[in-house]
């Protein structure tokens, strides 16, 4: 019997999808669990992944007219209170601050216990998001039309108590951005947050490479207090679904309650039209499903941390600082290249480490090229050149030259194959469901069905009785399918052009 090949992660994606992904974070040595109940400490390459990915959409935000600005982690109970119905979409998950000091009390056995004293006169409720916040801000800073649009983004932390935390994906305490804007016309917010929603999805595509379906979320789905809401939604290796960002039409709800008025071009007094949208660094455990294998991380070359890393392979001491020298050139020429408007990221390994061992570690972080120079690609001017997208023991030797030349190229081949995988992936695990009996076997014969695609005009209560029954969800109400022929709903029987996509989720 031939062996079977042993994986770097263990146990595989087939065998524990859940218990796979912490281990390929762990091996990747991305984050860990904190002593803080459902936080994580995000470790440097992780957060290397985080920056890159803030770098690179900041630099869109920028392009687009926002600018960034800092806001109070703190938020009076009082501000959430009034915008009712967006506070209690968050209220089961709020940490509240009540006191503002700690007295040391010695105890019996001589240890010492901190009382929490200095009641607050009013409690304070660590953002689980900040429209309310940032709502009062523009209330002071609006006054004419002329002082709108206002389009500010905050990159920063947020909280919100989970129960059941997983990193990256859900931890009480997370990284992200948060955009919020205030305008003169409904016309002009709804442009804004679709402008946004294209700017998440062209990012994810093209920098994350995962291919995400563009759409409205149901009123079920609404973001509390918002009028719309758009997503991206994302489909992962055991075919849930990820919402990976969202950008919300907030109308004119949250202007009234903070007061965003302003005098209008005719006069009279108006409020705003409002929008806010985000994501966080749930994308990096999304890209961690969507991409990575049984040997660990796959990072797309456009967000690695590290796009090659090269290895000097010194067997004898006499050749080492020669091979060392010419792996430092070799970095030195490929860090003046340009990979889509930024310098190459490039590391040398010079650890005194079994060559080896080496290897496999940067497999499991997922770096998309890796180098290795030896004594006799020294003479031969030549080097081996291995790709996180091929097979682990796959090699490629080349000139030196070749490599050179190439190596740009090779990148963005890397990416598109991680790209078109995903893709595949995806499409071939949405069916089409025209039939309530259809819909209903295919949530109750699988683990992991896939997505279905369904006409769908139905009632409210209708959609929430069959999402708690599948323990499932309207995930969107894909934007490029809302205009096709009449089909008749699944649940009434009354034709629509209305199309849903359901799946369960992360």
């Amino acid at each position: 019997m031939a062996k079977q090949p042993k994986n770097a992660i263990s146990p595989t994606r087939a065998e524990d999808f859940p218990e796979w992904y912490q281990q390929v974070i762990k091996a990747a040595d991305m984050a860990e669990n904190s002593e803080s109940r459902g936080c994580m400490v995000i470790k440097p390459w992780g957060y290397a992944l985080w920056e890159n990915i803030q770098q690179q959409l900041d630099k869109r935000f920028k392009q687009t007219g926002h600018q960034n600005a800092y806001f109070p982690l703190l938020i009076p109970l009082s501000h959430l209170e009034k915008e009712a119905e967006h506070a209690e979409g968050f209220a089961t998950e709020c940490a509240v601050v009540t006191h503002h000091r700690l007295e040391a009390e010695k105890q019996d056995d001589g240890s010492t216990k901190m009382i929490p004293s200095g009641k607050l006169t009013e409690p304070y409720v660590i953002r689980p998001t900040s429209e309310t916040i940032i709502g009062s801000a523009f209330s002071r800073w609006t006054n004419s039309y002329r002082d709108l649009p206002l389009l500010i983004n905050q990159w920063a932390n947020v909280m919100r108590w989970e129960m059941r935390t997983r990193l990256f994906l859900r931890t009480a305490e997370f990284l992200w951005q948060e955009g919020h804007t205030a305008h003169e016309t409904k016309e002009e917010a709804i442009a804004e947050t679709k402008l946004i929603h294209d700017i998440y999805t062209e990012f994810l595509t093209n920098n994350l490479a995962i291919p995400v379906i563009p759409g409205e979320k149901s009123e079920v789905e609404r973001f509390p207090g918002a009028d719309r809401t758009f997503t991206i939604e994302a489909m992962v290796q055991d075919k849930k679904a990820i919402q990976t960002g969202t950008s919300h039409f907030l109308g004119q709800n949250f202007s009234k309650a903070q007061d965003i008025s302003f005098t209008g071009r005719d006069n009279t007094i108006q409020h705003a039209w409002t929008t806010s949208w985000g994501v966080s660094t749930r994308l990096i455990g999304t890209l961690i499903m969507a991409h990575s294998d049984d040997d660990g991380l796959i990072c797309p070359p456009r967000v690695a941390p590290q796009q090659i890393i090269i290895i000097p392979v010194t067997p004898k001491e006499d050749s080492r600082e020669a091979i060392i020298d010419a792996c430092e050139a070799l970095a030195t020429t490929l860090r003046h290249k340009d990979f889509h408007g930024e310098p190459l990221r490039v590391h040398v390994d010079k650890r005194d480490l079994a060559g080896g061992a080496k290897k496999w570690e940067w497999v499991k972080k997922g770096a998309p090229i890796r180098i290795e120079i030896g004594p006799r690609d020294l003479e031969s001017r030549k080097i081996c050149m291995q790709r996180r997208d091929e097979d682990a023991f796959e090699k490629h030797f080349m000139p030196k030259e070749t490599f050179l030349r190439d190596c740009i190229d090779t990148l963005q081949q890397i990416q598109n194959e991680i790209l078109h995988r995903a893709t595949e992936l995806r499409d071939t695990n949405i069916s089409e469901c025209g039939d309530l009996t259809e819909f209903e076997r295919h949530w109750s014969t699988s683990d992991q069905p896939g997505w279905l695609t369904t006409p769908w005009d139905a009632s409210n209560e209708e959609e929430e009785a069959l999402s708690k029954k599948y323990k499932i969800a309207i995930r969107c109400l894909p934007l490029d399918q809302q205009d096709g022929e009449d089909a008749q709903c699944i649940k009434t029987g009354q034709p629509t052009k209305k199309r849903a996509i359901w799946a369960r989720s992360y």
